[in-house]
């Protein structure tokens, strides 16, 4: 009888190593992904994930060892080589042309003719097809920037397919994406693999990959620790195996000794850029010693009401009360001026209002604060307080690499978020709000970052937090408001369920909830 021939791995990475400087980013990685499986890749903020994602999509070259496609050596020195052989990337932060059609993002550099008649005719025809086989529905003359964030994701997807991958790498992708997008993103994944595709999911979500992976990877400090088979595996192992140690996937915290009322929010109005109204006449405050988490999907006015209570943006009616103080809410408001007065503010976007990403970490570390006496030495900064004062940050918040003068771009997004939180809680506001706190952040990131906020409640400080993850709402959350459609539809305490609070979300009646 014929011995039956085994099919040959879509990928095989085989020794490899890659360095930036003195920091070794990968060090002899050895990983095969099989084909028409769905493999994923975890570890923390740092650990090299997306870098040797990065060599195989021809971003980076490797210093050294080898890559086979479908069994055979491969040179992949640019993404055209990568796509030449069949793979494709859909990035955390979306590579496509804001004010560009769907259609022309999915030709851009696929194009066919000068004039592009036959190539926009072949793409649209093609791009049928795809959305049909595939579940990727999308509007192909929709404008891009008019798109919701999951709708661009498809068209990431979809640019991919059109390019002919067989090999679809995925960088965080549900990083920017509602819980229902998720559920939609990973059922198109299941349906790429049903029609043979391989699937590689880098992400930090434990429970992503216990849901839609076949085989998963673990990486630590730029070495592969380990592969296992998703049924065979449990969320604590991987975590275990991701930080080195034992992680408490739940943060740990005793009752609250909630005091007097810190912040008061009554009859608040705010709307958009647009003319919309984002909060609808919302009432709440917040006492010390408590945290109050807000609930709700992306876009319900969450961010617009940590903006105006932060003094970024306009209301158009309400007020806020800082320790019994009116907060301006004319849009002449001082951001400074309210950290003077103890109010400190980690913000959802990071990248655009939390730090200067060209700026190194020393510098952001006093971002706001650089009029403090401490940092001064007459008129001019002290670079030697500043300096030391970033290096006990460093220290206190686990801050990787450990360099000061390092730019801000070049730490990983969990990294960069401690600095802004070390920058802020630090300070020691009596009011602190956050949102967002832990997105794009590693299972052991996430328990450190839980400790700080926990820590800083026990201490008697007040502190709201918007986030769209109901786990992290509901592990930290003294009392819990959901937002829908910009009010607030009902308050929970931490007991409630997730079906509770997702009906709630989804604007259905508090009583029906109930």
């Amino acid at each position: 009888m014929a011995q039956a021939t085994i099919e040959p791995a879509a990928i095989e990475l085989i020794g490899i190593n890659k360095s930036f400087g003195a920091v070794r980013a990968n060090r002899d990685i050895n990983l095969e992904i099989a084909r028409g499986t769905i493999h994923g890749i975890v570890g923390e903020n740092g650990a090299g994930k997306s870098t040797l994602m990065s060599i195989l999509y021809g971003f980076y070259q490797a210093d050294s060892g080898e890559i086979r496609v479908g069994g055979k050596p491969a040179s992949i020195k640019t993404p055209n080589d990568a796509i030449a052989l069949g793979i494709g990337m859909v990035h955390q932060h979306f590579m496509l042309v804001d004010n560009f059609t769907v259609l022309e993002n999915i030709i851009l550099g696929a194009e066919s003719d000068a004039l592009l008649k036959r190539s926009i005719a072949k793409a649209r025809s093609e791009l049928d097809r795809l959305e049909r086989e595939y579940g990727l529905e999308v509007e192909p003359d929709a404008i891009i920037e008019e798109l919701p964030v999951g709708l661009q994701q498809r068209v990431e997807i979809l640019k991919a397919l059109y390019r002919g991958a067989e090999i679809l790498i995925l960088d965080e992708p549900t990083g920017v994406l509602t819980p229902a997008e998720a559920d939609h993103l990973f059922r198109i994944l299941r349906q790429l693999k049903d029609q043979g595709k391989t699937v590689v999911l880098i992400t930090h979500k434990l429970r992503e990959i216990m849901a839609i992976t076949d085989t998963v990877s673990v990486m630590r400090q730029g070495t592969m620790v380990a592969t296992r088979e998703t049924a065979k595996t449990t969320v604590e192992e991987l975590a275990e195996l991701m930080v080195g140690r034992r992680v408490l996937l739940r943060v740990e915290k005793g009752e609250a000794e909630a005091g007097g009322v810190k912040l008061a929010v009554k009859n608040l109005t705010v709307r958009d850029s647009r003319g919309v109204t984002m909060v609808d006449d919302i009432s709440f405050d917040i006492r010390a010693g408590e945290i109050v988490g807000i609930a709700g999907v992306a876009g319900n006015g969450q961010s617009e009401l940590l903006e105006a209570i932060s003094g970024i943006r306009h209301a158009v009616s309400g007020s806020v009360m800082l320790d019994g103080k009116p907060i301006d809410l004319t849009g002449k408001a001082d951001p400074g001026e309210l950290r003077d007065r103890g109010l400190a503010h980690v913000p959802e976007d990071r990248h655009h209002v939390g730090l200067v990403l060209a700026f190194e970490e020393n510098e952001n570390s006093i971002l706001g604060y650089h009029d403090d006496p401490r940092y001064l030495k007459g008129p001019f900064l002290n670079v030697d307080a500043i300096m030391a004062d970033a290096r006990d940050k460093i220290e206190k918040y686990d801050i990787r690499p450990g360099n000061p003068r390092l730019k801000t771009a070049n730490f990983s997004g969990g990294n960069q978020q401690k600095i802004v939180l070390a920058r802020e809680i630090e300070q020691d506001p009596g009011v602190l709000i956050v949102g967002q706190p832990t997105r794009g952040v590693d299972v052991g990131a996430i328990e450190f970052i839980h400790k700080r906020l926990i820590a800083m409640r026990d201490q008697g400080k007040a502190v709201l937090v918007v986030s769209v993850e109901l786990d992290e709402i509901r592990s930290l959350s003294d009392r819990i408001l959901v937002m829908f459609a910009g009010r607030i539809v009902g308050e929970r305490g931490p007991e409630a369920t997730e079906g509770e609070l997702g009906l709630l979300m989804a604007g259905v009646e508090q009583e029906a909830a109930a």
